[in-house]
């Protein structure tokens, strides 16, 4: 009788508690080893270490451990300055030096192409990540949701790592200090006040989030506070305490978010006081930022990414730029003194008309805005004879509609610039690109120290 092959792999169980090697750093920032062949992710261990895990959940392809013990310890393992680091999770890897975390970012990315793609990486220029000189208080915008505590004391945070517990977050190490120190001069006059704040169990109250968002050449201020209605107690008071004890905030937005649902906005959106929109500057563009604009949260960072961005652009002032993605015209804009033209095109129509005022305010009168698709523009463009000679992107974390990557093969510009805000759908798309593009280089970007976030500007040139 012939013997049956035993399945050697021993299934991990909740609350088993093993040793474990990590190996590298996964895409969520957390660290990665196998147990009798089974993926195993452990937030807070980094490569190298030798851990003591206690499994947590168990999914069908992989298990998620904490760590019990670390036996032995990486020698890039730093004490995260920030008190509140391990309940906040809004950073993830203050515990690793600085200088390690660009290498492993950098890892990452070619982690994501080794997963995705049939490239030949060890002929891949994947270039060292480009960090910050300075890689604290870089973000210009805050969401913190507000609360309640039973005595009354209104807070303002983030919810801890896979909970609804409110976590205060007063003095926040990633944030401009202006965002912090207006967050909390609010929370303040809402208590004081006794404006009723938003309790999501019971699904009572009014202020819900407060969101601000400052200029760091302009020192202005934009608060915006998110309401469960449009009446609010106090209205006119909440309004003048704001302008007296925060001089700093120079636009007051209302917006009215009353659903069951994560997302912070609502639809209606209320100008209280103050001017309407503030002002920021990235290199010699100036641009104003509504309420709802969208605009990189690291000001400092994004002139590297857009620099990088027209590098591997390479323009001598003849190109065409077709810029997909383009929301406001930022990239537009900072690649039009070296084209000949430049065409946008995003989806969301209230963008196309900023893009468009923005370009007429800074005199570019070779770049043109209109609302639609890549994939519907691109096309027509092309039979009615423009045929773009660089195609720059910057989709969000879902990557190149598929229509777009079409669009683009039956268009073949001689350059193909992807600026990513996520490594595995870079990769996915790549590949699939891959017939007719060779892969120049990838620069990794790091626009969020402290997170396990990379961005990447990824070249792309036509195969001849």
């Amino acid at each position: 009788m012939k013997e049956t092959k035993k399945n050697h792999s021993i299934k991990i169980e909740k609350g088993q508690t093993f040793p474990l090697t990590i190996k590298r750093l996964g895409i969520n920032g957390e660290g990665v080893g196998y147990f009798k062949r089974q993926v195993v992710f452990v937030p807070g261990a980094l490569p190298g270490e030798e851990v003591l895990v206690e499994a947590t959940k168990i999914q069908p392809k992989f298990a998620e451990g904490k760590v019990k013990k670390i036996r032995k310890q990486s020698p890039f393992r730093v004490k995260p300055p920030c008190p509140i680091y391990e309940e906040c999770g809004g950073c993830q890897l203050q515990h690793l030096a600085y200088a390690q975390q660009l290498k492993e970012k950098r890892d990452i990315v070619i982690q994501s192409l080794e997963r995705h793609t049939k490239l030949a990486l060890q002929k891949l220029d994947i270039r060292d990540t480009i960090g910050m000189a300075e890689p604290w208080n870089y973000r210009n915008k805050s969401q913190f949701q507000v609360g309640q505590q039973q005595n009354g004391k209104v807070i303002a945070g983030l919810y801890g790592l896979d909970s609804h517990r409110l976590i205060p977050i007063q003095n926040c190490m990633v944030q401009h200090p202006l965002t912090n120190k207006v967050s909390e001069g609010v929370q303040q006059i809402l208590e004081d006040l006794q404006i009723p704040i938003y309790d999501e169990r019971k699904r009572k109250g009014i202020v819900r989030t407060i969101v601000t968002r400052a200029g760091f050449s302009s020192g202005e201020v934009q608060v915006v506070l998110i309401t469960t209605q449009k009446e609010v107690p106090r209205k006119k008071l909440l309004m003048a305490e704001i302008q007296k004890r925060l001089p700093e905030v120079k636009s007051l937005v209302q917006n009215i978010n009353g659903n069951k649902t994560s997302l912070i906005f609502g639809e209606k959106t209320i100008h209280l006081s103050g001017e309407e929109v503030i002002q920021e500057t990235l290199g010699d563009l100036s641009f104003e930022l509504s309420a709802r604009a969208f605009f990189q949260l690291n000001p400092v960072q994004t002139v590297k990414l857009y620099d990088e961005v027209k590098q591997a652009a390479g323009l001598t002032g003849k190109e065409k730029i077709a810029d997909a993605y383009c929301g406001v015209g930022t990239i537009g804009m900072w690649l039009a003194a070296g084209a000949s033209e430049v065409r946008g095109m995003d989806t969301i129509e209230s963008a196309i008309i900023d893009a468009n005022e923005n370009a007429i305010k800074h005199g570019i009168t070779n770049a043109t805005y209109v609302t639609g698709s890549a994939e519907h523009w691109l096309p027509k463009w092309v039979n009615e004879g423009w045929r773009p000679d660089v195609i720059v992107v910057d989709p969000p974390r879902t990557g190149c509609d598929k229509k777009l990557l079409d669009a683009i093969k039956q268009v073949k510009p001689k350059k193909f610039v992807y600026v990513s805000c996520n490594p595995s759908t870079l990769a996915k798309d790549i590949d699939y690109l891959s017939r007719d593009y060779h892969v120049e280089y990838i620069q990794p970007v790091d626009m969020f120290p402290h997170t396990a976030h990379v961005e990447a500007v990824a070249k792309l040139v036509l195969k001849v």
